[in-house]
């Protein structure tokens, strides 16, 4: 009986094993996104997961370069419209058998076009010549820096066409040896080119789809590679584009915090008052004083800042700075004398040096 169980068990393993074979990964548990996901929502959970799971960031992980291989299939896959539709229907299997799924490294792709570097060393080294880099300033709003955004830019690129005829390609500069007679040599520089096909320039509109992530900062860059300038032997440069924020007219931004100045009346000044500030992505931050707020007075709001670019779930603080708007109206002698007995305080005429620290 136990023999039979045990046949029975492996049995049931043995199919598991060739069904999982045949359906292939699941690439939407791998992404942790649902069958319905929207491409902005399958771009974000790669991003993250990405940055946590890459192998140079867990090299003590022996499954890390696999984990990072299927998170980067997973990409491939569901980022792509066309093979995410043949997926839905019958699964890796059918991609493969139609030579859809291909051996470049999608997770070097997408972050190279973010700019990032992990400090390890790159599988993309490159030796042929290179255009030339574009660096352009990308204006953003702190809306934007707070809580994200996808920006589509245009970039009318050159590209380059076949055109008719050949061209001298691949220049180089290589020594020859010339006989002088009587068993005398000399070794001289030469230029030697490659014959190849003819090219000409033709400039496309692209739709580049730039995403403005949580807590970025002014100057971050971010890298759109090969579509910066052509090279006519070579590779294109890349396009660099660079966080620059727009002045906004309630929120400066230092480092991960907010800070902000409200005026008040003398009166809530003096008897208090309650208000509610709007934030930088709508929600309400509420701000109560019962006791007497003096000019310059300055209070904080710890997680009302910045997310964190490196964990967004961690903020900055919000620093709130007071002013108080005096009446413009003079007050009759009545209205003095009511103020002195209401207040009843005593004159300070203090004379000292602020600047001096006394």
């Amino acid at each position: 009986m136990a023999a039979i169980k045990l046949i029975w068990s492996l049995l049931i393993n043995l199919t598991l094993c060739v069904v999982l074979s045949v359906a292939g990964r699941d690439f939407y548990a791998i992404l942790g996104v649902p069958s319905s996901a929207s491409q902005h929502a399958i771009k974000k959970a790669y991003r993250k997961l990405a940055k946590e799971l890459h192998p140079d960031k867990n090299k003590d992980d022996p499954s890390a370069s696999q984990k990072f291989q299927d998170l980067g299939a997973a990409y491939e896959v569901l980022s792509d419209n066309e093979k995410r539709e043949i997926y839905d229907r019958c699964g890796e299997e059918c991609l493969k058998k139609d030579g859809m799924m291909n051996n470049e490294d999608p997770f070097q792709r997408f972050f190279d076009n973010f700019g990032f570097d992990f400090g390890g060393e790159s599988s993309h080294q490159h030796e042929t010549p290179k255009g030339s880099s574009i660096v352009m300033d990308l204006v953003v709003t702190l809306e934007e820096l707070y809580s994200g955004n996808f920006i589509e830019i245009t970039r009318n690129k050159p590209v380059m066409k076949t055109a008719k005829g050949t061209r001298k390609c691949n220049c180089r500069q290589e020594l020859v040896t010339r006989s002088l007679g009587n068993g005398r040599f000399h070794m001289m520089q030469q230029s030697v080119c490659s014959e190849c096909p003819n090219v000409k320039f033709v400039t496309e509109e692209r739709i580049l789809e730039v995403e403005v992530e949580p807590g970025m900062v002014d100057g971050q860059e971010i890298k759109f590679t090969a579509e910066g300038e052509p090279h006519l032997d070579g590779e294109p440069g890349d396009l660099i584009l660079k966080i620059r924020t727009q002045p906004h007219p309630v929120f400066q931004r230092i480092g991960d915090d907010l800070h902000t100045n409200i005026t008040i009346s003398m009166q809530d000044a003096l008897i208090g008052f309650k208000m509610d500030i709007e934030h930088l992505d709508g929600h309400k931050v509420s701000i109560q004083r019962d006791k007497v707020t003096k000019p310059g007075a300055r209070i904080r709001k710890k997680d009302e800042g910045m997310p964190n670019y490196e964990n967004n779930n961690v903020h900055g603080t919000l620093y709130i700075t007071f002013d108080v708007a005096f009446p413009e109206t003079d007050f009759t002698d009545a209205q003095k004398e009511e103020i002195k007995k209401l207040l009843q305080q005593k004159s300070v005429n203090r004379i000292y040096n602020a600047l001096g620290g006394f």
